[in-house]
């Protein structure tokens, strides 16, 4: 098994390391945390495309990148939620993997059960990225993660919001097409918001295709500024 620290030297190593990893990995969040209470599967997430399979988004230019469900068009329940409060997205395991993880909420414009989360929506409410030891070193916190715990910004307008959670596995991202994005969306409905304007607000599939540029840009800039020991 692959440690989940370990020194940064070239680019071709750190990919090399990464790669190490099993590239079959595979899971899926199927249940929102409300209250403290984790709900039934898929009682307030729409069911994805893997809940079966568990194989992850790998086309960022796919719609199945908002929320995974092109083949299921999965129909859900919205949980009521307060403006403030702590609510979470569980995973079926561990996200065992070198990954980020990144959660959004999107306002929609009636009933969210009926909207795709499509146009320009998005904000970002929580990550988890990784952590470097002053360059040295670099650990991914997610590995032995199996939720994702966050707070509904207090100040949010009321109204109904799809919630989407994503965790990008890196440990193939040096080819193209390599990074691998398993991904949810949860309904909620918030209460006891304020007057706030969230932002920026962005389009999903061009934040995909910055987010991918910009690591892949970090991982050479940063092996090429350390040296090895």
């Amino acid at each position: 098994m692959v440690a989940s620290q370990f020194k940064v030297k070239p680019f071709a190593l750190v990919t090399t390391l990464l790669a190490a990893v099993s590239s079959t990995l595979a899971l899926y969040f199927p249940s929102l945390i409300v209250g403290g209470t984790t709900t039934t599967a898929w009682e307030y997430v729409r069911e994805t495309n893997n809940y079966n399979s568990q194989a992850p988004v790998t086309n960022v230019n796919s719609t199945d990148i908002r929320c995974y469900t092109s083949a299921t068009n999965a129909v859900t329940s919205t949980a009521t939620v307060a403006a403030g409060s702590s609510i979470g997205l569980t995973c079926d395991n561990t996200m065992y993997h070198a990954s980020v993880v990144n959660v959004c909420m999107a306002k929609a414009p009636g009933n969210v059960g009926t909207w795709d989360g499509s146009s320009t929506v998005w904000f970002k409410v929580y990550e988890i990225t990784p952590v470097t030891n002053g360059g040295t070193s670099i650990t991914f916190p997610t590995e032995t993660q199996s939720t994702v715990i966050f707070t509904v910004p207090k100040n949010v307008p009321n109204g109904q919001y799809l919630v989407r959670v994503e965790n990008i596995a890196i440990h193939a991202a040096s080819t193209y097409g390599g990074a691998q994005f398993y991904l949810a969306c949860g309904q909620i409905n918030v209460t006891g918001g304020g007057s706030g304007t969230p932002g920026p607000l962005l389009l999903s599939l061009s934040l995909h295709r910055l987010r991918t540029w910009h690591f892949d840009q970090h991982l050479h800039s940063h092996s090429r500024h350390v040296h090895s020991t």
